[in-house]
């Protein structure tokens, strides 16, 4: 059966062809414009190619040029079909044939074994010549325009992502401000420091109180991620102990996980392990992985964590989960602020989606840096795990400038 790339943006003109020569027994393969139409015959095997002229990306002309740079091709026939285009032009950019449109139903199957066979149209070399001349001018023309328009766009990206960096600074602040009085007023109430509180009012306080935490998070993230991100971000410099940084982040995380009813499998380094740098970043660094592994985990399932000290002096908490894992198609995107794996209203677990890449700015901050460990499963405390792995590492000693990553 052969097989046929047509190269058409019309989806009439698609179904036609397709409905002429799918009886007469040829395999047809669509595509949409220029790009899909190199993509697909560059990667696959096709005994004959239609092409539209006038089609977007690439166009007709310049799609032939791109095909017949390609020596496997070089011997499968190329037809123009158009209303359009221009018969001379066509054949001096290599096409074999030109087809006018519209088709002639009754002869488009016949035409098309023609060229199946052998059948060829051509130019004299003198006409041929001028035609790729003027063709390879239009081309040049072409390319100078795309590319204007393409520095024109990235510059308007660029402005766009410095205007984005900046919404989120003044937009955190904005938020951050207001938080300080709530979250004091709130242990006020909750303290009974402004009068007794009945019982129904210390629960509902409470859960205000739960609530202004996870709120005054999601502030603290978009902070930290707009710091990262415009170089902004300093860390503090103090010894602290790393074992104790991740202890309090187990403890900060133990509802999430009990709610689920998640067992935690912890190996912690004996002792303390000194280290160097911002303890309440790192802490939350760590709650954030641990909150994850929480979240994207099912029932009743183990979370590991463990921290070791390398022989080179770096410091690792490695932390991972029973869940499903991390999609391939997915795992090169989940340290990009803002990204989720199901970024819908209606997705099952909450968050902005900076955790991670937070998490990896801190990191990179001490000298370190966060990857998805995904060579296979990863024993902690003796039980293995075949979900994700997240492994987080910081310096011991950091160098001169502590900073931004």
């Amino acid at each position: 059966m052969p097989r046929l790339l047509h190269i058409e943006d019309d989806p009439a003109n698609r179904l036609l062809v397709r409905k002429l020569l799918t009886p007469a027994g040829f395999e047809v393969v669509d595509a949409a414009d220029g790009l899909e139409g190199v993509k697909l015959a560059t990667e696959q095997a096709f005994d004959l190619i239609l092409v539209d002229i006038a089609i977007p990306g690439l166009d007709g002309y310049e799609v032939t040029l791109r095909l017949r740079g390609e020596d496997r091709l070089k011997d499968v026939p190329i037809v123009a079909i158009t209303a359009e285009g221009s018969r001379n032009t066509s054949l001096s950019v290599g096409c074999d044939g030109f087809l006018q449109k519209p088709i002639d139903a009754r002869t488009f199957v016949r035409t098309v074994e023609g060229y199946l066979k052998g059948a060829r149209e051509g130019l004299s070399a003198e006409t041929s010549g001028d035609y790729l001349r003027a063709q390879s001018a239009r081309v040049a023309l072409h390319l100078e325009q795309k590319v204007a328009e393409l520095s024109a766009a990235n510059q308007r990206l660029i402005e766009l992502d410095q205007a984005r960096k900046e919404f989120y600074r003044n937009i955190s602040h904005e938020l951050s401000t207001p938080m300080t009085p709530i979250v004091g007023y709130t242990k006020l109430l909750l303290d009974q420091e402004l009068g007794p509180l009945l019982p129904a009012q210390q629960r509902a306080m409470r859960s205000v109180a739960d609530c202004v935490d996870r709120l005054r998070g999601l502030i603290d993230n978009l902070l930290d991620i707009t710091g990262i991100e415009t170089g902004r971000l300093r860390f503090a410099r103090q010894p602290f102990d790393l074992v104790a940084a991740v202890r309090s982040a187990i403890g900060s995380t133990t509802e999430l996980r009990d709610k689920k009813r998640q067992a935690l499998v912890a190996e912690l380094a004996h002792g303390s392990l000194a280290a160097q740098g911002d303890s309440r970043r790192v802490t939350r660094a760590v709650e954030q992985l641990l909150e994850n592994a929480s979240k994207f985990s099912g029932e009743g399932v183990r979370i590991g964590v463990r921290v070791s000290a390398g022989a080179s002096g770096a410091l690792e908490v490695l932390v991972c989960d029973e869940g499903p894992g991390i999609p391939p198609a997915a795992a090169a995107r989940i340290f990009e602020p803002f990204f989720q794996l199901d970024g819908s209203v209606t997705r099952a677990q909450g968050g902005t989606g900076v955790g991670l890449a937070v998490a990896r700015g801190v990191a990179r901050g001490h000298d370190g840096d966060l990857v998805l460990r995904s060579d296979g499963k990863h024993e902690i405390g003796g039980v293995p795990f075949g979900g994700a792995c997240f492994s987080m590492t910081i310096a011991a000693q950091l160098g001169a400038n502590l900073g931004a990553p």
